[in-house]
């Protein structure tokens, strides 16, 4: 019997940014530049001294509508993964789950976007709920290209749900 492998970390190093500095930031700047447009909005002209039109507010209401739920939908629902021989070990920065590797159904990744989620799709559910996304270590000059990631977990499953054979072509 080897000894098992500790874990190694599968997502990126951003994670924690994209997922709460930078959503907290972004909505947090807009929301109060929203507030200040509805509250006062004699404080804001343009740059000729003009007052801005009153439409404008309702403008800034809608982008920072659409960045609340953006940031909810692309950057919020990130998880950190790391990952050995048997395990995918998740964690939203508050807790952290181990998964069996043979829970694992289907790993896909978006290569529409610079950083290729990665989603991982669970026979069951877990406490994260039937499947998770994250965001790979990035890559330079590699956009268009399948995320090295996105094979290893697939192997690492098929691998934990594939029996071994010994030298005598018996099961164990």
């Amino acid at each position: 019997m080897t000894p098992e492998a500790e874990p190694h970390t599968l997502s990126s190093a951003q994670t924690l940014y994209m997922k709460l500095v930078l959503p907290v930031v972004w909505v947090g700047l807009f929301s109060t530049a929203t507030l200040s447009l509805f509250m006062s909005p004699e404080s804001w002209d343009d740059a000729s001294g003009e007052p801005f039109p009153s439409w404008m507010k309702w403008l800034f209401l809608v982008f920072t509508l659409f960045g609340i739920a953006s940031a909810w939908w692309f950057n919020a629902l990130f998880k950190r993964v790391r990952m050995d021989d048997r395990s995918l070990y998740i964690s939203n920065y508050f807790k952290e789950v181990v998964v069996p590797l043979a829970n694992v159904a289907e790993v896909t990744e978006n290569r529409w976007t610079n950083i290729h989620p990665v989603t991982v799709r669970f026979h069951s559910d877990t406490p994260f709920g039937s499947r998770i996304t994250f965001m790979p270590k990035f890559r330079w000059f590699d956009f268009w290209s399948s995320h090295p990631v996105v094979e290893e977990i697939r192997a690492a499953a098929r691998r934990v749900r594939t029996p071994r054979r010994n030298g005598a072509g018996d099961r164990t």
